[in-house]
């Protein structure tokens, strides 16, 4: 999420798909269609998003019904703090990888290692005696590979769609992480219910050398100060290459924004330590009512990314509303333990999560220079998730000790101060409304 002054359009996106429809017609065509190397792997991303979140939703379930008998909520909440590792720790390295390498070769090398991960967990699942650490190792494994994968995708969409088509792609984009939740979420505890982690660590490896070929079949095309499809030296020009902190540095409000959202991850991210809790706990449910509440959130955060750029106002101030609606939505479950209100719960708190989501990264897009993309979105991506290790960490062992209604009631009172900084920032950051593309509001 950031300001900066909008990027040049993309050179040569009027010639980027000769074989698609022109005029009308081509306007007429769906995103996918009318730019098929974004669809190819956008559609790679959907597989490697869902295979990862399919994995932590599984494991999650397996360590709380099956592996601990005892402090399950430490260790599922150790074990989502190892998934978001690395997207923190490693965001100079992948910083510097997307901008040195071609944006092709990051993201296909990235879904093939976490594919070979994945079938070496697989067999050694399948041969019994699994031990727990080794189930964290792999999770650190694909979390990594993933932390490579997301920014480097969403750098790459100048390189995959023409310039008109930038907010729309970048809706796709991040809708790829609601399909991600929606699939996922169906798969992974009802998995682990019937094939245990061996089947879930198969069915993973599939879907990331499937997502591994769909990224090798892509087309990127060239853009200014480098060649994104390939070369030793694909991506930005070195010579625009700023330090990570410098550009954050020449981006304040967009600095403010970002510790708001900091701070509000470190409560939405318990969702996903409470889910299986919760499910154990108080709904007294197995892999399908798991199934059940993840998708709802997923189904949320999908519709949000597809509708976030309809909600009215500017996106301080829409942020702030969806953040303070979403306190409500975790907060409820806490107060009301029925399955249907607990899923229409977070089916709302994921709607608005995504609604939020692709506003404010659709207007970063417009606003953050090219030749810093690469470092930025690596830097967003690392200052947003520092919170979600000490998250996972904290909830998962306050479940040991408290109950999972009291840990809801905790992550919406703990939204309100976030949403309430970020309305605040709304009258300090006009500019933030002066950029926001016209077309936002359609």
């Amino acid at each position: 999420m950031s300001t900066a002054p909008a990027p040049a359009p993309v050179a040569g996106a009027a010639e980027a798909q000769p074989d698609a429809p022109k005029g009308t017609d081509r306007r007429r065509a769906p995103l996918v269609l009318r730019n098929r190397a974004f669809g190819a792997v956008w559609l790679g991303q959907v597989l490697t998003q869902a295979a990862v979140r399919m994995f932590q939703v599984g494991v999650s379930w397996w360590i709380v019904a099956y592996a601990v008998p005892e402090a399950r909520g430490l260790a599922s909440g150790l074990f989502m703090a190892v998934c978001t590792l690395p997207a923190v720790a490693l965001a100079p390295v992948v910083a510097g990888a997307v901008a040195r390498c071609a944006h092709r070769s990051v993201l296909r090398t990235a879904a093939a290692v976490a594919g070979v991960a994945s079938a070496a967990l697989a067999v050694w699942a399948y041969g019994g005696g699994l031990p727990l650490t080794t189930v964290y190792a792999a999770g650190l494994a694909l979390a990594t590979c993933q932390a490579f994968f997301d920014p480097c995708l969403t750098t790459s969409v100048p390189e995959l769609v023409d310039d008109a088509d930038i907010e729309s792609a970048t809706g796709f984009e991040l809708s790829t992480q609601s399909l991600a939740g929606l699939v996922g979420a169906l798969l992974g505890a009802l998995t682990v219910d019937r094939a245990g982690v061996a089947g879930l660590a198969a069915g993973c490896a599939a879907a990331y050398l499937g997502a591994a070929v769909l990224v090798a079949s892509a087309r990127f095309r060239s853009v200014a100060g480098g060649d994104a499809d390939g070369g030793s030296d694909g991506g930005a020009a070195p010579a625009a290459r700023r330090p990570l902190r410098r550009i954050l540095a020449d981006l304040p409000s967009v600095r403010r924004i970002l510790i708001c959202f900091t701070a509000a991850n470190l409560f939405t991210a318990a969702v996903f330590v409470v889910i299986p809790l919760y499910t154990r706990s108080v709904l007294f449910g197995g892999g399908a009512t798991v199934a059940l509440l993840e998708a709802s959130l997923g189904t949320g955060a999908l519709v949000g990314a597809f509708t976030g750029t309809r909600v009215p106002g500017r996106p301080t101030v829409a942020g702030a509303w969806c953040l303070t609606l979403m306190a409500l939505a975790l907060a409820l479950p806490g107060l009301f333990a029925q399955r249907p209100v607990v899923a229409g719960c977070l089916a709302v708190a994921g709607w608005c999560a995504g609604a939020v989501s692709v506003r404010f990264v659709a207007l970063f897009q417009r606003m953050v220079p090219t030749a810093d993309k690469p470092g930025f979105f690596a830097v967003m991506q690392a200052v947003l998730g520092a919170s979600l290790p000490v998250a996972s960490l904290v909830f998962g062992s306050a479940g040991d000790f408290l109950s999972p209604q009291t840990l809801c009631l905790a992550q919406g009172i703990g939204l309100l101060p976030a949403a309430c900084a970020l309305a605040l920032l709304g009258s300090r950051t006009p500019e933030a409304a002066s950029a926001e593309p016209v077309g936002g509001e359609r």
